[in-house]
């Protein structure tokens, strides 16, 4: 049975968190340059970044400003209230051996972002998104019997942006990546630079026969490329209906793209809320910010792509497609 068939057969699930790094001059909680791109491993790092004993968090107005601007680019406005937690795991480049997030409060609740596939309109609905500080960066020389990690990223301020699964086939979730990516860029929230980790996606797949309840699904870590995603997601898409049809069960996991083989691999098994045991930050305050902040930080903020997009269909006539071509960058 070739592809098209097989996938005739089933219905494809798929929603997208997108890791968006925030352009500020420093750090989410402390007061170290941001832009670790030119500097030596472990040298833009404090106390904080470290997790030394009795290290207090100083939380990024900035931070708070571009989160803003994305609650208003995503058709949404900000929480007046949130809050920070602790997500707890063990891993080298996690010095503290949690991060700091935000769990049940976050500082944007829903909103959506609209893609066009051709000329047709189609809505992504965002669930949530929420302020995070990045990891370190752990590297596995090849050959090798050991790893290196650098903390120049600890702490780096992140917008993790979290769909529904609200799409249906790679080249969607591609045009929403595309179209989230020209927007971050266009309102100065993130430098958009993929190759670097700026901006970089997580991909959950999962497949169903038509009316069934929804399939288990695979997350696909760390997509740092347009192109590599549409093929990560038709291979995990592929993949998933042959281990079903074989008969097999799939179980929920966190799995990597080789772009040199095309394939999916199983990372580790894909673990759950409670495993991470949050709980609220006893070293941070509640984030609350006044409505008259809320205005200021609207009121400066240009024309969006979407506003300029509409404008240009219905008092110039052009079409979706071309508007859309248009607005992709912010020098229009």
């Amino acid at each position: 049975m070739t592809d098209s068939a097989m996938r005739a057969n089933y219905t494809v699930t798929i929603g997208i968190e997108c890791h968006v790094q925030l352009k500020t001059k420093t750090k989410l909680f402390s007061a170290v340059d941001n832009d670790a791109r030119s500097a030596e491993p472990n040298t833009l790092v404090s106390h904080i970044d470290f997790g030394l004993p009795g290290a207090l968090p100083v939380l990024n107005e900035k931070a708070v400003e571009l989160a803003s601007r994305a609650a208003f680019a995503l058709d949404t406005t900000p929480q007046k209230f949130s809050k920070f937690d602790r997500k707890h795991y063990f891993y080298p480049d996690l010095p503290m051996g949690y991060q700091i997030t935000q769990y049940d409060e976050p500082i944007i609740v829903g909103g959506h972002i609209d893609i066009f596939v051709g000329d047709e309109r189609r809505t992504v609905r965002i669930t949530r998104a929420h302020l995070e500080a990045d990891a370190g960066k752990s590297t596995h020389p090849s050959g090798s019997n050991y790893s290196l990690v650098d903390l120049n990223r600890a702490g780096t301020p992140l917008l993790e942006i979290v769909t529904e699964p609200d799409m249906r086939s790679s080249v969607e979730a591609a045009e929403y990546a595309k179209t989230l990516h020209a927007l971050v860029v266009w309102l100065g929230i993130c430098d958009g630079n993929m190759q670097e980790g700026s901006f970089r996606c997580d991909v959950n797949v999962s497949v169903r026969k038509p009316g069934a309840p929804l399939g288990t699904r695979r997350e696909i870590k760390n997509l740092n490329s347009f192109k590599f995603m549409q093929q990560a997601i038709d291979y995990e898409i592929r993949w998933q209906i042959e281990q079903i049809e074989d008969g097999h069960k799939i179980q929920q996991a966190t799995v990597l793209f080789d772009p040199d083989s095309g394939e999916t691999r199983m990372m580790r098994s894909k673990e759950d809320a409670h495993d991470y045991r949050y709980f609220p930050d006893p070293d941070l305050l509640p984030l609350v910010i006044s409505a008259d902040w809320i205005a200021r930080v609207k009121g400066e903020l240009p024309e969006l792509p979407g506003q300029m997009r509409e404008r240009f269909i219905n008092d110039l006539g052009l079409s979706a497609y071309d508007a859309t071509t248009l607005t992709a960058s912010e020098y229009f």
